[in-house]
């Protein structure tokens, strides 16, 4: 997390605070956690040189966090978070917080802020035994300032603390007693901090204070604004130099090229400006075993859906965070990267990386960019997806980036048998909406390399073709004419079984069946529907097709339509309306045979043929029916 150290005293006035604050919900601003007691002692002494009111806190778990607070209402504490952040004197994933997940007080020395307050029902930490909402490894979660309950632990002593600190290696000064806390009073208006302006010297003096973490900061959002191009190393060169002066000038300052204190909280506000309204904050899911910050001003907590925990938009803004977890092994994790590619929130065009260890996934399209990242590691394979508004380039990077520095794995692991009655649905899976095509149709292979003829009509207008849902394949020739499309898939595939196409003349009245996918995909094999062969052309004797007498449904269009003995005969074309007039539920036309084998020759296809003859067994010609149909899918 960012530290940056100005030059100035920020001054933060308590709200009142009535005689009943034991019974009030209190807040404060979350700006740091730490894993060390000492370290939090280290950040608690360098924020209380610029600001009031600082508290440091036990947050559980070996976490300790720092606090400026208490704050009666959350509204003023979100004034003065604003305030702070624009002037750069607290980090800018700083967050307001409610008192209820704080533990012993350990600064300032002696003191302890009344934390006691209710729970809030609503908090999704109520299914685990901690509280889920914690800070991470860098920044505190947002956090509500009430007194906490009493609990088996004890404030720290002068001792305790002094203990604590001995393992660093410069020791810190003397502490001070803090002033006696001020008596309840009625809140004035909050003032916005003031920086007092420097000479170019004292500018040069003050940035000489900055640390190297602050000092990147500067050249990032120098980066960020456009003034920028080198590299992030700390060092203020030339070219930091020159930055400076064009955003010095841009922005109505003189172009001194070093900025003063009051320049670089400016610099730093427009650069955090971005992330206000996000609420980023750390969350601990104690069910999935995961720590990360997430923007919490946009997101909330909706359910569990193995494997996910799913964190739905609170605002206008469509935003979506899931959170992943399941045991496993690699075939697990396989198997997640390819449902997960199936889902609505992953849209298609976009970066595919897999290896033994995880996988990422990354799209994008007029609506929604996408972004998961999953790792297998002791059996666990655990990771999150954040889903952000298309066209909203500068706040997703940045949340993402906060999202990603911050993820952490705890210990736990979401039950695989969590699932709730709303993610229960044959067009989701966990609870999330499975991207659909715009169409579904039929189709059978008719070369050994995975060649597919369909209807003309099932592939029209089409951005993306699949077989079977899985395969990406190309139109590579159409007929209007005879109403026939031929696909050539992206990978070379090889069909169980390949369409041999009847020679010879059928006999009228003689059995037929067409094998279809008549429910558009809802089933996972063809239906065979049983008819007969009426005439060998067209209602107004066009000669390139078939009259059939059965019950076929749309899906069942561009499926093959076999004789009696397994041979095929044509290609199911779909039901149209001829001038208005609706023909009889039974009255279906089928591509002729040959005309399809010449369309086929045409466009370097050597499909296989063979004389009509004998009868084939039901459940023989459901298998052949089986192996070479295929499901197309338009998308």
């Amino acid at each position: 997390m960012p530290r940056h150290l100005i030059s100035l005293v920020f001054a933060l006035v308590l709200l009142g605070q009535g005689v009943h604050a034991q019974q009030e919900e209190r807040f404060f601003i979350q700006v740091e956690a730490r894993t060390s007691l000492a370290g939090a002692q280290s950040s608690v002494r360098q924020f209380s040189q610029r600001l009031n009111n600082v508290n440091g806190f036990s947050l559980g778990g070996g976490w300790y966090g720092v606090a400026v607070g208490p704050y009666a209402d959350r509204n003023e504490a979100e004034a003065f978070l604003g305030e702070l952040m624009r002037s750069g004197a607290i980090p800018p994933d700083s967050y307001v917080e409610t008192s209820r997940v704080y533990g012993r007080q350990f600064w300032p020395v002696g003191a302890q802020v009344d934390l006691d307050a209710p729970q809030d029902a609503q908090d999704t930490t109520a299914e685990a035994p901690q509280p889920e909402v914690q800070p991470s490894q860098d920044d505190a979660a947002p956090t509500d300032t009430a007194q906490a309950p009493a609990t088996e632990e004890q404030p720290l002593t002068a001792d305790d603390l002094a203990a604590a600190l001995a393992e660093e290696e410069q020791p810190a000064p003397a502490e001070q007693q803090p002033a006696p806390a001020p008596e309840p009073q009625a809140a004035p208006e909050p003032a916005a901090p003031a920086i007092p302006e420097e000479t170019p010297r004292e500018a040069r003096a003050s940035e000489a204070e900055l640390d190297r973490e602050a000092r990147d900061m500067l050249q990032i959002a120098l980066q960020w604004a456009g003034f920028y191009e080198g590299r992030i190393d700390g060092a203020f060169g030339p070219g930091t130099r020159r930055s400076m002066a064009g955003w010095q000038e841009a922005n109505g300052y003189e172009p001194t090229g070093i900025l003063t204190s009051r320049q670089r909280a400016a610099l730093l506000g427009q650069y955090n400006a971005v992330l206000d309204g996000m609420g980023m904050a750390d969350r601990v899911d104690q069910r999935a075993g995961i720590v990360m910050q997430m923007p919490l001003g946009v997101v909330e907590f909706d359910r569990y859906e193995a494997p996910f925990a799913i964190y739905g938009s609170r605002t206008d803004l469509p935003a979506q965070v899931l959170l992943i977890s399941q045991p496993g092994d690699r075939d697990t994790l396989n198997g997640l990267y390819e449902i997960m590619q199936t889902l609505e929130i992953v849209p298609v065009e976009g970066e595919r990386r897999r290896d033994n260890a995880g996988f990422l996934l990354t799209g994008a399209n007029s609506r929604i960019v996408s972004h998961t990242e999953v790792g297998l590691r002791d059996g666990e394979i655990k990771g999150f997806t954040l889903v952000w508004p298309a066209n909203d380039e500068e706040r997703r990077s940045r949340v993402l980036a906060l999202m990603q520095d911050s993820y952490q794995r705890i210990p736990g692991v979401l039950d695989p048998a969590t699932v709730s009655d709303d993610g229960q649905s044959v067009d989701l899976v966990s609870g999330l909406k499975v991207r659909t095509p715009k169409g579904n149709g039929s189709g059978f292979f008719v070369a050994p390399g995975g060649a597919v003829l369909t209807s003309a009509d099932a592939v029209a207008q089409c951005e993306r073709v699949t077989i079977n849902g899985s395969y990406t394949a190309q139109v590579v020739a159409r007929d209007a004419s005879l109403g026939v499309a031929l696909l050539r898939p992206e990978e070379t595939l090889a069909p169980r079984r390949v369409a041999q196409f009847a020679t010879g003349t059928q006999r009228l009245q003689s059995e037929v069946a067409v094998a279809g996918f008549s429910f558009g995909g809802v089933l996972t094999a063809p239906t065979l529907t049983f008819g007969t062969l009426e005439d060998t052309r067209g209602l107004s004797g066009e000669p390139q097709v078939k009259r059939l007498a059965l019950s076929a449904m749309p899906g069942d269009a561009g499926g093959p339509v076999f004789d009696a003995g397994g041979s095929v005969m044509g290609m199911l074309l779909p039901r149209e309306t001829d001038g208005g007039r609706q023909l009889p539920d039974q009255v279906n036309f089928a591509a002729k045979g040959e005309m399809i084998l010449d369309f086929l020759r045409a466009n370097g296809v050597t499909a296989g043929s063979q004389v009509s003859g004998g009868i084939m067994e039901p459940e023989d010609l459901t298998a052949l029916a089986t192996d070479m149909t295929v499901l197309v899918s338009c998308w």
